[in-house]
């Protein structure tokens, strides 16, 4: 945003120093990446009176002038400018100055000569030499009182900044001079208010028309058709008014932000654009077809020539501004040629709308075109404040080009609303910022940015108002962050402020992530991470208000479905091999008027080769289910504490300590070729409760005793619970329980299958002996037989020992 340093001083009625202002606005949240001076070079420059002019003795085209400098005598300048005049002021500069662009562009040195025999000493300056504008035919006149050999720039306002200000995407309100003002006002500590407009003094504009969805004002009838894309249109229009050059004021004051002088009214609406961040648009009212103004969705077959002489295709999804036969322009974006203001204009139609911000943004895509209008609409500008802008707009154009106000303004506005109210605690001020700022100081600030307090605090909280200018404030905490961001950052106490949970790398959440990233990452799989949006998954799905694309304009429910769609893509570009997880937010709706909910997860999958293809003959064998357990009890392991896995249908499930399912792991289905190995995947969800620290203990001393046992399990029973099972009854003695083997056959009873189990058993601070094995070993048949039927088989039991 470029900013004019001299419009800021208009606003806040004092001068300022162009390195303290950017500082100031940089430490508020605006930072200023560049302060540039506008028009150097014109510090040597004087104004000079022309006090005698006569025609050069030798050349028709030159004239001899005597121009007063102020100093004791004056000097004779050959001029060749039609426009030279006895009795005017001009910029002068004498011998031994320079000015900024002579020929060719560069800064000119002027020195004493003579043209055609006559002696010219000294210089009289054009716009374009002095860099100020184009015109060269004759040189710039100066409407001053100040006297002969003023310094230009004390004569003249023309010493001036421009600010680069940039300015993020929440903050839309600084894309107006008045918002920069209004952050340097709460600054400063000191009040602002809008430059007074040269000749407007006597204009009065009655307050606007409301009505609902459409209206008429000098005989002009306005629609709108679709609310959606127009919440709100600001209609004025003016008789007689007399297009031609802006004023010096207005042309600088544009000029100082970039923006070329166009005439007067295209210039006003620029001005109230960059002054108040309200985009307007003027329409040549007799080039309305049907004395109609229409806004609605364009058409499929509609075609439309814009300012910039570019024939442009409109679809559905734009917004379009017709008269009685057709399209005249695209709102928010570029109006139509065939409505543009030029010197024959008399009557004028001014517009001044609040436009749907994602239906600006897909439009300005879809065309590949932007514009400081569309800049502004697909940010989000002031619905509240069209009202003001428009009578803005209309005090300028009435004093630069004249004419009358046919009615009052009128106000279209189908659905009435008020800004938002958000509910302040002085209390949750002080625990958040750590210190308890007086009242008088919180409402200061709050005022500062704008908002209305509309209750003080006798119930523990306050009703605030925010303006229409900042619709990033939505919750409490925005207004804290407000109170702080004014307070300033460098006043708040330096003292190390207590640890919360959650907020540094070893919290327990964090903790935990980077265990499972760990864990994953060695057991060979490679992490990504993604954008958290996707397609809906059904009815708990939350969408987005202003969604990237179509295909994302949903929060993801779950990891799992994002990660198949990447092992997809990689099919597609005949990648088999893949082996990816990912650690993230899940979202799903809430219940009705509640926050969507949000569940750290976990997800992976696992297709292709284990290793990869080797020489020798290696790396061939394919991923199965049991290579998909294997991690995913790693996974369980890292993430759940407490957590057990069991087998239901055809997926392992996970369980926590309370027994809530919290993972799955299963074969999964995708759009896979037909070479494409079988796809594995798991998602679980990631515990943040904190993890017991682990304990070391010395490396054992003793022998150990094993003992395999061979049981026969019952259709039904899994291995799973009966490793459970002796791991809980095993007692202090018990040091490993490893599954051997998993017997099917014709010998074995009906209904049951054989499954040899090893046991372990050490003492840390003796040799076992026989008998406290046996002990042990029953108990553990014992409990098997009485909780889970699981009989040893009549081969017994084999013994061994380290």
């Amino acid at each position: 945003m470029k900013v004019s340093l001299r419009w800021l001083e208009a606003f806040l009625r004092r001068p300022l120093d162009p390195k303290d202002a950017a500082e100031r606005l940089t430490m508020l949240g605006a930072p200023v990446d560049a302060v540039d001076p506008l028009h150097p070079g014109l510090d040597q420059l004087v104004v000079g009176l022309v006090e005698e002019v006569r025609p050069h003795p030798n050349a028709d085209r030159l004239r001899v002038c005597r121009v007063n400098d102020g100093t004791s005598e004056t000097r004779n300048v050959v001029c060749g400018a039609p426009n030279v005049t006895v009795g005017k002021k001009y910029p002068f500069a004498r011998v031994g100055t320079s000015v900024p662009h002579g020929k060719g562009g560069a800064p000119m040195k002027i020195e004493k000569a003579k043209l055609r025999g006559e002696p010219s000493e000294g210089m009289l300056c054009s716009a374009r030499e002095l860099g100020l504008g184009q015109e060269h035919d004759g040189i710039m006149e100066l409407a001053t009182d100040a006297p002969p050999g003023t310094p230009l720039l004390e004569a003249v306002p023309l010493a001036d900044y421009r600010l680069e200000v940039d300015v993020t995407p929440n903050r839309p309100d600084l894309l107006g001079h008045k918002g920069i003002a209004r952050e340097l006002s709460a600054s400063y500590k000191t009040p602002f208010r809008l430059p007074a407009i040269p000749g407007a003094d006597s204009i009065d504009v009655p307050p606007s028309r409301r009505t609902a969805a459409t209206g008429v004002t000098g005989g002009v009838t306005i629609t709108i058709e679709d609310p959606d894309s127009c919440p709100r249109f600001h209609g004025a229009f003016i008789r007689g008014a007399r297009v031609g050059p802006s004023p010096d004021w207005l042309r600088r004051r544009l000029e100082s932000v970039g923006v070329r002088s166009i005439n007067n009214v295209v210039d006003a609406t620029n001005y109230v654009m960059f002054e108040l961040n309200q985009p307007m648009h003027a329409y040549d009212a007799a080039k309305l077809r049907g004395s109609a103004l229409v806004v609605r969705r364009g058409r499929a077959d509609e075609r439309l020539v814009t300012l910039d002489d570019l024939e442009r295709s409109l679809t559905p999804e734009m917004i379009a501004i017709s008269d009685a036969e057709g399209v005249i322009g695209l709102a928010g974006v570029m109006g139509g040629a065939s409505t543009e203001v030029n010197g024959e204009t008399r009557d004028v139609l001014l517009e001044g709308a609040y436009w749907n911000p994602a239906r600006i943004r897909r439009t300005r895509r879809a065309l590949g075109m932007s514009s400081e209008a569309s800049y502004r609409f697909e940010r989000g500008i002031d619905r509240w404040g069209g009202g003001d802008a428009m009578r803005r707009c209309i005090q300028v154009v009435l004093a630069t080009a004249g004419g009358e106000l046919a009615d009052a303004p009128l106000d279209l506005w189908p659905e009435p609303s008020h800004p938002p109210r958000i509910f302040l605690r002085p209390a949750r001020v002080a625990q958040v910022l750590g210190v308890e700022l007086p009242w008088a100081s919180i409402e200061q600030y709050l005022v500062a940015v704008g908002a209305t307090v509309v209750s003080k605090p006798d119930d523990g909280r306050i009703a605030v108002d925010v303006p229409g200018w900042r619709p990033d404030l939505t919750r409490e905490i925005d207004l804290v962050e407000e109170i702080a961001r004014l307070h300033g950052y460098d006043a708040f106490p330096s003292d190390l402020r207590p640890f919360r949970i959650g907020t540094l790398p070893d919290a327990p959440e964090e903790a935990a992530t980077a265990a499972v990233r760990r864990g994953l990452v060695e057991q060979g799989l490679f992490e990504v991470s993604r954008l958290p949006m996707g397609p809906a998954e059904g009815d708990g799905s939350v969408r987005l208000a202003n969604p990237l694309s179509s295909e994302d304009a949903w929060l993801r429910r779950r990891l799992l479905p994002g990660l198949v769609r990447l092992v997809e893509s990689n099919w597609a570009n005949h990648v088999g091999d893949v082996r990816l997880f990912e650690i993230g937010t899940a979202f799903s709706a809430g219940k009705p008027g509640e926050r969507p909910s949000e569940e750290r997860r976990v997800a992976a999958v696992l297709t292709g080769r284990r290793q990869p293809e080797h020489w020798t003959g290696t790396g061939e064998a394919r991923f199965d289910l049991w290579d998909l357990k294997g991690r995913f009890e790693a996974a369980v392991a890292l993430a759940i504490p407490g957590g057990e896995i069991q087998v239901e249908g055809d997926a392992w499930v996970a369980r926590d300590a309370g027994g809530r399912v919290v993972g799955q792991a299963t074969p999964l289905s995708a759009d896979a070729p037909p070479w494409a190995a079988p796809l594995f995947g798991f998602e679980l969800l990631l515990d943040p409760s904190p993890r017991q620290a682990p304990r070391f203990t010395p490396l054992p001393t003793t022998p150990a005793v094993d003992r395999v046992l061979a049981l026969l399990l019952p259709e039904g029973v899994q291995v799973g619970a009966v490793e459970s099972l002796l791991r809980r009854v095993g007692g202090a003695l018990l040091e490993r329980v490893t599954i051997e083997s998993d017997y099917r056959g014709p010998e074995l009873p009906p209904g049951t299958r054989s499954v040899a189990v090893r046991v372990t058993f050490r003492a840390p601070d003796r040799t076992l002996r026989d008998a406290e094995v046996d002990a042990a070993e029953a108990r553990l048949l014992a409990a098997l037989l009485e909780e889970q039927g699981v009989r040893r088989r009549d081969a017994g039991t084999f013994r061994g020992g380290e």
